[in-house]
């Protein structure tokens, strides 16, 4: 073949690739997909990794409902066994760092195997797409060597931002420290108990950024009509600051937390917070019941998932 030749088989080549590229094909188990990138060579999913990755859920009329690049935060997941026909899952070992598709799944199957109701602009019977980009894929090890490694150095930029705010503040010297890095400082003593892992508590919490912006409050939250929130201690059903933080306090007291982004919702931020975020809560223990269960109450500031 001639190298004129060669060059225009070449080009024919190319094109067909680049179409093939973003065509919709289906798999033998009924899964829809696109691949827009996909690069030779590299490690795909598998079964047991842990894949970082960001991801935009669209309705059939292409209105977004989700997008993880506007949450500050990609999304991690366990890839799992696929738990249907033409679930996503299966398309996610198609891919590798780097790689980028869009699937198509049913929107009944994806919601029922959840065991949620369909969303607002949801219909039956339609697919939800899924596009995805892989930011990451690591072993269960590789993950938690690179998850220990993030957090001590977060924990070193948080200590920083912590120290300045309570020289700026004023506070050098009031301030009293847990082992885990929780800052706290007792503005109203109390002269109860302190309570012990698994008691309940009540309390009255308004929690604030670093800049003073305030993102929650028991006393207007709408979920819990103003009353206290309630919640047994040391058992996981807050964020780790602040069962370490209220534990410290007696019954009757006020005080003031600051918490370390790697003891609240770390590099996954939560609604109206974002990711690696120092925290302050002001906190009125005003009960105490020992060895009483409690299931809590929604809208208190919960472990991040």
């Amino acid at each position: 073949m001639s190298l004129k030749n060669f060059g225009k088989a070449a080009l024919i080549v190319a094109v067909v690739a680049a179409c093939g590229k973003n065509r919709v094909q289906v798999t033998d188990n009924g899964l829809k997909y696109q691949i827009h990138e996909q690069a030779e060579g590299t490690r795909k999913g598998k079964v047991g990794d842990i894949l970082t990755l960001h991801l935009t859920l669209m309705n059939n009329k292409d209105s977004v409902l989700r997008d993880t690049h506007k949450e500050g935060a990609p999304f991690q997941m366990l890839l799992q066994v696929p738990p249907f026909k033409g679930s996503y899952e299966e398309g996610l070992t198609m891919l590798g760092k780097g790689d980028s598709a869009t699937f198509y799944v049913s929107a009944d199957s994806l919601f029922t195997r959840a065991m949620q109701p369909l969303p607002p602009g949801v219909q039956k019977g339609t697919d939800i797409g899924i596009a995805v980009k892989v930011v990451n894929v690591q072993t269960e090890d590789e993950y938690k060597k690179t998850q220990a490694a993030d957090f001590e150095k977060q924990k070193g930029i948080d200590t920083k931002i912590m120290d300045n705010y309570v020289a700026k503040n004023g506070l050098t010297g009031k301030i009293q420290k847990t082992e885990s890095g929780v800052y706290y400082v007792v503005t109203q003593p109390g002269t109860g108990p302190t309570p012990s892992r698994g008691d309940a508590v009540q309390v009255h919490y308004t929690g604030k950024l670093l800049d003073g912006k305030v993102f929650d409050s028991s006393r207007t939250n709408p979920q819990s009509g103003g009353k206290p929130a309630q919640f047994q201690v040391g058992v996981g059903m807050v964020i780790p600051g602040w069962e370490e933080g209220v534990m410290k306090m007696h019954k009757g007291e006020k005080a003031t937390l600051i918490i370390p982004s790697t003891l609240a919702y770390g590099p996954r931020g939560n609604q109206g917070i974002a990711p690696n975020s120092v925290l302050l809560f002001d906190i009125e223990l005003l009960d105490i019941q020992k060895g009483q269960p409690n299931m809590g109450q929604p809208g208190m500031p919960q472990p991040g998932r």
